[in-house]
């Protein structure tokens, strides 16, 4: 899929900035968006505001697990058969030893981040969101935002604005919560997809993901380490997968960020909540950070129609509880080569066991499932070593 298709729609970058409106959000990414979709559907006002102008792309390994894919469908966000490639399940790799378990309830989808952000912002002003492109916010105030140079009257604000989140800072929900995560690179190739699949390659502490994002392009995304990483040399310490690469040119050039991990203590205070990065963080290695953005924004959306973020607080914690979970079993394993080259032995002999651990990350399986699975891998594992 060639770029320029993400870049259809015609946006009005000179939208004026209205004076007052019910909700107010400080970043216009897929979190923002979400947020802003479903206060509209809640039948509040809605202005979303960013610096940036659509389409908004970030680097990340670009596929959307069946969790996030279910959320963008109840937010009236449908991803067509052109937007992308379905994705069928995933597939993990380590030194010669490959585990793999479908997707038991519908498919994912790889999808370029640009394309993402356009299908929200469709779907926002569709249903009535204003987005007010090109505009930084500035500040808080006592009445609202500023923005546009204006003091912009709202009843609730929400800052939707990443990692590094200003709105957080402004309305004093910082902590100490924050340390270095690690660093994600993309790059995207002309080769032909020869999967159904998303790919998960393991290298000491290190994982590329491949997701083909249409038939003929596919998303190549490291996440490591070292700030100096690169997708190439990287490719070259995976001989396997470098050969299904052999021949694939560049489509794009390489771009990298840093990732970090949060978790606040607080994600509102007074009219003010955090959604999406904004409002904490885990590992890219769960690939579940659009997913989080998603239905925290959908639950934001009930508190303020119940008119209290106290219930979004509580429900914020319960939606991270999974996605953590998972994100340090992962990060464990990325950090113990023999030990997760032996778990991958066990999971290749008991393919169920995978099945029920990916079923449980896409929330497709119940705890007491994965517990009784767990017992299972634990017997496994030991009676392997004796």
């Amino acid at each position: 899929m060639a770029l320029a298709s993400a870049a259809e729609p015609h946006y009005n970058l000179k939208e004026p900035m209205p004076r007052e409106t019910d909700v107010f959000i400080v970043g216009g990414g897929p979190a923002g968006l979400a947020a802003a979709i479903a206060a509209r559907t809640k039948g509040f006002e809605v202005i979303v505001a960013d610096g940036a102008q659509p389409p908004i792309g970030k680097p990340c390994g670009e596929a959307l697990l069946p969790d996030a894919v279910a959320a963008l469908r109840r937010l009236g966000v449908v991803l067509g058969p052109a937007d992308g490639f379905a994705l069928r399940g995933i597939r993990f790799s380590d030194a010669g030893t490959s585990v793999a378990a479908a997707f038991r309830d519908g498919c994912g989808m790889g999808v370029r981040r640009e394309v993402l952000h356009c299908r929200l912002v469709e779907r926002a002003e569709a249903c009535g969101v204003r987005c007010v492109w090109n505009t930084p916010v500035t500040g808080l105030c006592e009445s609202g935002v500023i923005a546009a140079g204006k003091n912009i009257r709202a009843r609730w604000i929400i800052g939707a604005d990443g990692i590094l989140s200003r709105a957080r800072r402004w309305a004093g929900l910082e902590s100490n919560g924050s340390h270095a995560g690690r660093f994600a690179y993309r790059q995207h190739y002309r080769a032909r997809a020869w999967s159904d699949f998303a790919e998960v390659y393991w290298h000491k502490d290190d994982q590329i993901y491949i997701t083909p994002i249409s038939p003929e392009e596919i998303c190549v995304a490291l996440i490591s380490s070292s700030a100096t990483a690169h997708v190439s040399e990287a490719l070259q310490k995976l001989p396997a997968l470098s050969r299904k690469l052999q021949g694939a040119a560049p489509v794009t050039s390489e771009r990298g960020a840093a990732t970090r991990v949060r978790r606040l203590a607080r994600v509102s205070r007074g009219n003010v909540a955090l959604v999406g990065d904004a409002s904490g963080s885990v590992d890219a290695i769960t690939a579940e950070g659009l997913a989080l953005g998603f239905r925290q924004a959908e639950a934001l959306a009930n508190a303020l129609a119940a008119g209290s973020l106290a219930q979004y607080q509580q429900e914020h914690r319960r939606i991270f509880l999974r996605p953590r979970f998972m994100a340090h079993l992962l990060l464990f394993l990325g950090k113990h080569g023999a030990l997760r080259k032996h778990t991958f032995q066990v999971m290749e002999a008991a393919p169920n066991i995978f099945d029920c651990m990916l079923a449980y990350h896409v929330g497709e399986a119940r705890p007491l499932e994965l517990a009784t699975t767990g017992a299972q891998f634990s017997w496994r594992f030991l009676t392997a070593l004796v």
